[in-house]
């Protein structure tokens, strides 16, 4: 990578950068220190993409949440937990959880659930429990929802 960028080389190069996916504030902000930028440049760059629309933190927290969900299959703890990492206020996380409908939640988390469980070849019941316990709380699903399934797939 060069050393040092022009305010304009910089923007040039951030722009692509945000183009090319959504980003979040935190993301582009470690972008531009890793170039050797200042923290008035950076704020320069930032208003102008702000401006410009090509960052935009409601539009990002909703593009994760949904991908996140359907392509990887996490639960809502963990997109939080996520989202709360890449510095996301409580109420963008709040307007993303609102593009994961609660019928499609609740279809990915059964599906899941169901091949997990028919996954496992644990032949003891309690270790085969806590494997699958541990796998779905780790996909970020909520503990009542876990632990109302896995009693459902003992019977």
């Amino acid at each position: 990578m060069k050393e040092v960028y022009s305010i304009k080389e910089a923007v040039n190069k951030i722009e692509h950068f945000c183009a090319y996916q959504e980003r979040c504030h935190e993301e582009v902000v470690q972008k531009l220190r890793s170039m050797k930028m200042d923290s008035e440049e950076i704020d320069t760059i930032m208003v102008h993409l702000i401006s410009d629309n090509f960052l935009n933190e409601e539009r990002f927290a909703c593009s994760f949440a949904r991908g996140k969900h359907r392509i990887k299959h996490w639960g809502k703890i963990r997109i939080v937990n996520e989202l709360k990492s890449k510095k996301i206020t409580q109420t963008l996380i709040n307007i993303a959880l609102r593009e994961i409908s609660p019928e499609e939640y609740a279809t990915t988390f059964h599906t899941l659930a169901e091949r997990n469980w028919e996954f496992l070849r644990e032949t003891n019941l309690m270790k085969k429990r806590k494997k699958f316990c541990d796998y779905m709380l780790r996909r970020g699903f909520e503990s009542n929802m876990v632990f109302e399934k896995v009693k459902e797939l003992e019977n």
